[in-house]
């Protein structure tokens, strides 16, 4: 809950992810669940559009007060969108979710963890962006060298 705070501040930064013991020790499973937060998070902000389109008075009038909206085009396309949709929280029912497995949160982030770090494949930097990057680790090592040589000279 307290990333939500920042994230309402406007903040672009939300701070310790997949952190534990005050920072001290770094989780990739902590990391994973964090991230599903972070992302719940951001869908929040998005908020909810309220518009002619979204509102459906029309179906509203159509459907009545006591009517099943559930069956309606409308409702399906707009809930599509709307819905929060997580990987690693299971939402299912407690029957199902012990016949699929009743992995807590921490055993599906730990599998998830896993199965990144074994298959995991980094796209290149292009070779310009490297090219710039060694230029300024380069520059960075240069001006450190010149000192070392100005403290000894």
């Amino acid at each position: 809950m307290t990333a939500m705070l920042p994230a309402l501040t406007g903040s672009n930064v939300i701070y310790g992810m997949g952190m534990l013991e005050m920072g001290m020790t770094m989780s990739y499973e902590q990391l994973l669940i964090d991230q599903e937060i972070v992302r719940m998070i951001r869908r929040i902000l998005q908020g909810i559009a309220v518009n002619k389109e979204t509102i459906a008075l029309d179906v509203i009038k159509k459907v009545g007060p006591a009517g099943n909206y559930l069956g309606e085009r409308h409702t399906l396309k707009y809930m599509r969108q709307e819905l929060s949709t997580t990987r690693l929280f299971n939402r299912k029912m407690r029957d199902n979710w012990e016949r699929s497995g009743g992995k807590d949160i921490a055993a599906v982030a730990r599998e998830e963890a896993l199965e990144i770090l074994r298959t995991y494949q980094p796209t290149p930097l292009p070779e310009e962006v490297r090219k710039k990057i060694r230029a300024i680790v380069e520059e960075g090592e240069a001006e450190a060298a010149e000192k070392e040589r100005r403290k000894d000279g």
